[in-house]
């Protein structure tokens, strides 16, 4: 059996292997720079156990590829002291201050404790676009 891992990026899953190169992995995720951003700071700033970023721009009024909406998933020991939702969505606003400051528009979090994740591991769907102010380009599909 291949020891290896899988990597969510959001748009798909890269199954890296022992035998992967994070250049190679780099390079998958270097099209999408704000979400290997979000990724990087969130792996950073909480070690999580579980984590999945959802780039949920294409279910929005945005061009094509865009990098603007947002659903994390985040499992960390780092909540197991912060039980209040409201404190860990603002723990994780803050390690993503400069996403938010720029070109991040939504950002949909989920934040638990492993023991909360172990119990329940459903992630609600994200609610459907109700088609933003109209200010943006017509998507082009």
């Amino acid at each position: 059996m291949n020891s290896g891992f899988m990597l969510r990026t959001g748009r798909s899953l890269i199954r890296a292997s022992t035998s992967s190169t994070p250049q190679s992995i780099s390079r998958t995720m270097s099209s999408f720079p704000v979400e290997a951003a979000i990724r990087t700071k969130l792996t950073e700033s909480f070690s999580p156990i579980h984590l999945d970023v959802f780039n949920e721009s294409h279910m929005h009024n945005v061009p094509k590829d865009s990098e603007t909406h947002f659903k994390v998933v985040v499992v960390s020991h780092e909540f197991d002291n912060v039980k209040s939702p409201i404190g860990r969505h603002r723990l994780i606003n803050s390690a993503l201050a400069e996403e938010l400051e720029g070109p991040v528009h939504a950002l949909s979090i989920v934040a638990k404790s492993p023991s909360q994740w172990e119990k329940n591991q459903v992630v609600p769907p994200s609610p459907n676009c109700k088609g933003g102010d109209g200010s943006l380009p017509k998507r082009n599909s």
